[in-house]
């Protein structure tokens, strides 16, 4: 049988199946996504916690792009401000051609009989708890990022996903990256040599990033339910500024931390294997911005990585960020002996690596790395500070789409890529909070500094 007619075979199979529509859209698919799919019947029914900047401008968008072919379905949104309840119920049942369910809060979310999993898009700090109820309610979850600010948060959602046996990504998405793929196994496979240094910045000139002050002049406590947007968090008296612009204040978000740094310390662990930092220092503070604010609009953190029970082997990673001046913006450079991975422009090159006549001299083997390029069987990956609906986004939600129809656990980023970002997030937090060198008690699983666990 030719690999033409095969192919019409299969469009007449998927035909009876699930009906043209849906037999047009698995044109060009590999036969191994044949099975995922299915009839009406067994549609994914989702839910959306929060409607947010982040859920509307990229996860949305995603989404919506692989819904159809994936049979899956939004079928309610809980937001606890009206005016986002209000709007996501417009808008998403706009898109999806029929009634959305608005629900005042979690509670009434997980009181939909035929609900199946969640997309959480809330503030910074509630991630792990809405994890919890999440897989507590037997549904399966996609979590934006940064997925705990407090270990206490992060071992509870770990514990319960866990137990849960139940689908879990975080909305890290250069885990879906292609080029990213490819750096992982250039440096897994021995290729790059051992990992010296690694430099990361994430700069930009933004005054109005985080903020929110138009809405925050008309929005009322009256609109919101209060004490549900604090969960986890100590009783504190309503302030629409920590409710709206929370990524500006601490402990409802660690601001630079949480919100950039995730993303590309994520990659140091997955290209590494090692879980988290062996300690952390950290400097930086309102420099330009001073609106209020309570997080720093300049950080630099400086991380030693390695084996727990080889402090003469590792290497160390530099971060730093900015708010106020753009120049640099966004750079991620991985050093070794042999030269440097840049996964800004997704080149392989030997910049910087040991030369032959330096070797020679020395009674040492040159090891320069080949020029390279990881985009060349790949698409390029978005690394600008703003990543809405990114081509990595798209995968990173469609992986979770694929692994929730087929019950796979083994996402892109799973439980433990959530757990390991934060260790090192609260890691550079408690350093920059109180000044010392932040370590980890693996024994108790807990950041310490000056011998004390760090806490809220």
């Amino acid at each position: 049988m030719t690999e033409t007619n095969k192919s019409r075979r299969e469009f007449l199979k998927l035909s009876m199946m699930g009906g043209a529509g849906v037999a047009l859209s698995a044109m060009g698919m590999p036969a191994s996504s044949y099975a995922r799919i299915l009839g009406a019947n067994d549609r994914v029914n989702v839910g959306v916690v929060g409607f947010s900047d982040r859920f509307l401008q990229a996860l949305m968008p995603s989404f919506l792009k692989n819904y159809k072919e994936l049979n899956f379905d939004i079928v309610a949104v809980s937001d606890i401000w009206n005016r986002r309840r209000e709007e996501g119920k417009s808008i998403l049942s706009e898109k999806m051609g029929h009634s959305v369910q608005a629900c005042v809060n979690n509670d009434e979310l997980y009181r939909i009989k035929d609900l199946d999993a969640v997309m959480i898009a809330t503030a910074d700090f509630q991630h792990a708890f809405h994890t919890i109820e999440a897989v507590r309610n037997k549904k399966d979850v996609y979590c934006e990022k940064p997925f705990a600010e407090t270990m206490e948060d992060a071992r509870n959602a770990l514990k319960a996903v866990k137990e849960s046996k139940k689908v879990f990504q975080v909305g890290t998405q250069r885990r879906s990256g292609p080029s990213y793929h490819a750096a992982a196994k250039f440096i897994q496979d021995g290729k790059f040599g051992p990992i010296t240094m690694v430099e990361m910045t994430w700069n930009v000139n933004q005054p109005g990033r985080w903020r929110r002050p138009e809405l925050t002049k008309i929005i009322k406590e009256s609109d919101v339910d209060w004490n549900r947007f604090l969960c986890s968090r100590p009783k504190d008296s309503w302030d629409p500024r920590k409710y709206l612009e929370y990524r500006l204040f601490w402990p409802y978000s660690s601001g630079i931390f949480g919100q950039w740094m995730t993303h590309q310390i994520d990659t140091v662990h997955w290209f590494s294997g090692l879980k988290h930092p062996r300690s952390a220092v950290a400097n930086g503070g309102i420099y330009q911005w001073k609106d209020g604010r309570t997080n720093a609009d300049t950080l630099t953190a400086v991380f030693d990585y390695g084996p727990q029970n080889d402090p003469a082997n590792g290497f160390q990673v530099v971060y730093s960020s900015r708010f106020h001046n753009s120049a640099g913006g966004t750079k991620e450079l991985y050093y070794s002996n042999g030269g440097m991975i840049d996964m800004s422009t997704n080149k392989i090159s030997p910049t910087g690596g040991l030369r032959e006549k330096e070797a020679k001299e020395m009674g040492m083997k040159a090891n320069l790395l080949p020029s390279m390029d990881l985009s060349a069987t790949a698409a390029a990956v978005e690394t600008s500070a703003n990543t809405g609906g990114d081509d990595t986004t798209l995968a990173h939600v469609r992986n979770w789409m694929e692994c929730v129809r087929k019950q796979d656990v083994n996402t892109n980023a799973p439980i433990e890529a959530a757990y390991s970002h934060s260790i090192a997030l609260i890691m550079g937090t408690a350093a920059y909070r109180t000044g010392m060198k932040a370590t980890f008690d693996e024994a108790k699983q807990d950041v310490m500094v000056g011998g004390k666990v760090f806490t809220l």
